[in-house]
């Protein structure tokens, strides 16, 4: 069984209000540094068999059309799981 992750974000002119309200509370709980915070949206979609080009495809479709609103939010990736297994694994 394969796993296809879309990541969706507010386009960078759109208020964040739920963003902004985490950079507020950072600083409070001590955690400093950071500038700005951005909240998006993660999709896991689970296919039967392997992600193939045309599943990442069919996956970008259903992103730009369905799981994201392009008037307020930009699809920022469509990737295959296993590869973002893979490079989390190599960080541990």
């Amino acid at each position: 069984m394969g796993r296809v992750v879309v990541d969706v974000m507010p386009k960078p002119e759109i208020l964040d209000p739920q963003g902004k309200a985490v950079a507020n509370a950072l600083p409070r709980l001590g955690l400093t540094g950071f500038t700005s915070v951005r909240q998006g949206k993660r999709f896991e979609l689970e296919v039967e068999g392997p992600v193939t080009d045309e599943v990442l495809a069919a996956a970008r479709e259903a992103a730009a059309t369905v799981l994201s609103n392009p008037i307020i939010e930009d699809v920022v990736a469509v990737v295959d799981a296993a590869s973002l297994d893979a490079v989390q694994g190599a960080q541990a």
